[in-house]
């Protein structure tokens, strides 16, 4: 196809990839494609049929202004995406494609950087017997309040470590996936759909007696039976007002125009709360926010005492929505869990992510760290 030649959209091939694909995996392309044929309209270049030169200069761009191997994976993927759905030749085949994304991952390296953990009693050596310590899940928990806000937080971030599941697949709970297990206390959590499972398969998580009462306190609490269990809190916040004497009427004299409304008395109002809840499930974006908050809260409250401001500072920049996720990993591995368990406790389709999870801990407690601790 020669550049500046009409595509013909085949309307067919792009519902039927609308149907087998996520809401987010769309979202995610029609962003990188905004932002390839944006970088191309400044470069006058041709994004629609784009050439392999076009391509590799663009992610040569995007690694220029430090997006990291990973991503630029990402943005290849789309490109080739687009350019399949629409039948044009995948210009990210080509060698220079892929010798350029090699140099860049050469220089750059290929490690992606990884959230901050939330460990249940923090960074510990036995998760069984060592007291929590820094920042862990255990304080978070306890320092969530008992209004609305804070029921919601305790019951989110509670589940969230029980089940390690990502940010979209959390605020995707139902009331009416959880279902009752052998221990009366513990529910099981049907997971309909995930990242790994886009196929609907389904599986199966475990939520603990803790979590089980976390969230029987917050549904309860918001009056939530069915439908997302996971919702907005709005809350309102009303200043007291202290009584108004009135003046009498008879008191007023002459035509002046004057209000009624003020010569009556009015009484004291005391402040008070008043909270909304959404019918809707929360947006994947806020799970991150939320968790940053509760930390702020817990430390705020001096739950959190081993830590000073600036360790809190530089805490917070590592949290995001994934860290109640490799929190769990870690200390799924740090208990003695093999692999094949942890990959099946978090639904991992391959060893390649828990291992990442898990390197620093790995360095810690292998051979060489087990060790060193005993030298002194």
């Amino acid at each position: 196809m020669r550049a500046g030649e009409r595509i013909t959209i085949n309307e067919a091939l792009i519902a039927a990839y609308q149907a087998a694909s996520s809401p987010h995996s769309i979202r995610a392309l029609r962003s990188d494609i905004e932002a390839f044929d944006a970088w191309c309209r400044r470069s006058n270049r041709i994004a629609l049929p784009a050439t392999a030169e076009t391509v590799a200069d663009y992610l040569d761009a995007r690694s220029a202004k430090g997006s990291r191997p990973a991503s630029l994976a990402r943005y290849k993927a789309s490109i080739a995406k687009i350019h399949q759905l629409l039948d044009l030749k995948d210009p990210t085949l080509a060698p220079l494609v892929k010798l350029r994304l090699q140099a860049v991952r050469r220089e750059k390296g290929a490690a992606q950087k990884q959230a901050r953990p939330l460990r249940f009693k923090g960074p510990v050596r036995d998760v069984e017997r060592d007291k929590a310590r820094g920042l862990n899940i255990r304080a978070l928990l306890e320092s969530c309040g008992d209004d609305l806000p804070g029921l919601r937080d305790r019951a989110l971030l509670s589940a969230a470590y029980d089940t390690g599941l990502r940010a979209s697949e959390l605020v995707a709970v139902a009331v009416e996936q959880i279902e009752e297990a052998i221990d009366p206390e513990a529910r099981l959590l049907q997971i309909l759909r995930s990242k790994g499972d886009q196929d609907g398969e389904g599986a199966t998580a475990y939520l603990s007696p803790r979590t089980v009462s976390a969230i029987a306190a917050w549904s309860e609490a918001a009056k939530i039976t069915a439908g997302p269990l996971f919702r907005r809190v709005q809350v309102r916040r009303y200043k007291a007002r202290a009584a108004v004497r009135g003046r009498p009427i008879d008191s007023i004299s002459g035509r002046e125009t004057w209000d009624l409304r003020k010569t009556l008395s009015k009484p004291a109002v005391k402040a008070r709360i008043e909270y909304d809840i959404g019918t809707v499930a929360l947006h994947p974006g806020s799970i991150g926010p939320i968790f940053r908050s509760i930390i702020q809260r817990a430390f705020d409250l001096g739950a959190l005492p081993d830590l000073t401001a600036e360790d809190l500072t530089r805490l917070l920049k590592g949290i995001s929505a994934h860290s109640t996720r490799i929190g769990l990993n870690q200390d799924l591995f740090a208990s003695g869990e093999d692999l094949a368990g942890i990959m099946d406790a978090l639904r991992w389709k391959s060893p390649r992510m828990p291992l990442a999870y898990n390197r620093n801990l790995a360095a810690e407690q292998g051979a060489a760290g087990r060790l060193m601790s005993k030298l002194v």
